[in-house]
């Protein structure tokens, strides 16, 4: 069995796949794109993707190609705890740049600015990418946020411990399969997730759709809007619904069918939460 994940080793996408599929041969991609695109060519059977962190809000690149690209579905869901370690290859060395990806430098941010003010940040595609190159350039003045994962990976020390601004701070993956893996992990719920595209001529389309779920007693965990990329101001919406009464959802789906409202399953699935 292959899987693909955001890469390179010692990435939270890593530990994640790691604990899904512990004897599956897992290939690093560098992109989230790229690691769809690999289950969707079937070079790989399952893909773990990144989807929402608590802090800083959805994966965009993720939400938008699954909605405008894509025609796969997400099979199951895994809830990481996030903590952000500041690395380098010794505490006793000036550190003068620092990377990371963009979600691991703004939950940083405060740290950072508080003990680092002078260092220069730098962007990268995944934190273990930063740790890498970190340990690829040790004459450099050099430090990467990054998890405890990618020290062991890397061979860096941890200079600075759980640096995230904020303590309750985890990220939603996504998995995608052309049915539900095995997992070893406890669920907590059932979920599904929808792409909606309102009718211009429906007035109080967005009220209304909401509305199927609502009368029929099903819960609604998110809504997110995000441009259509047709014109300024035409928006999809991202919903999460509870799953565990398929047979309401299913009479709610046809409802909004019938209101003219367009809608794309974009995986229903269980929530593990992983360690």
């Amino acid at each position: 069995m292959y899987v693909a994940y955001l890469g390179p080793r010692g990435s939270f996408s890593h530990h994640v796949a790691q604990q899904a599929f512990p004897d599956a041969i897992l290939l690093a991609f560098s992109t989230i794109t790229e690691v769809i695109k690999a289950y969707e060519s079937g070079q790989v059977d399952f893909s773990v993707i990144p989807i929402e962190n608590s802090i800083q809000g959805p994966v965009h690149e993720s939400l938008d190609y699954l909605f405008h690209q894509a025609e796969i579905h997400a099979v199951a869901e895994l809830v990481q705890p996030i903590a952000q370690q500041l690395l380098a290859l010794s505490k006793d060395r000036p550190i003068e740049v620092i990377y990371s990806h963009p979600q691991a430098i703004a939950q940083g941010k405060q740290y950072i600015q508080e003990h680092y003010p002078h260092a220069k940040v730098e962007i990268t595609a995944s934190t273990a990418y930063a740790a890498r190159l970190v340990a690829e350039y040790p004459e450099e003045a050099y430090a990467a946020i990054a998890p405890h994962a990618a020290a062991e990976e890397y061979g860096l020390q941890v200079i600075a411990q759980d640096i995230q601004e904020i303590d309750e701070n985890f990220t939603r993956f996504w998995i995608f399969g052309k049915t539900a893996p095995e997992i070893n992990l406890s669920s907590r719920e059932k979920k599904m997730s929808l792409g909606l595209t309102l009718p211009d001529n429906l007035p109080g389309a967005l009220y209304k759709a909401m509305s199927v779920f609502a009368w029929r007693g099903i819960d609604l965990t998110k809504i997110e809007s995000r441009p259509l990329k047709t014109a300024l101001g035409e928006y999809f919406f991202i919903i999460d619904i509870n799953y565990n009464q398929p047979d309401l959802v299913q009479f709610a789906l046809k409802e909004l069918t019938s209101l003219g409202i367009s809608y794309k399953i974009l995986g229903s699935y269980l929530v593990y939460k992983a360690k």
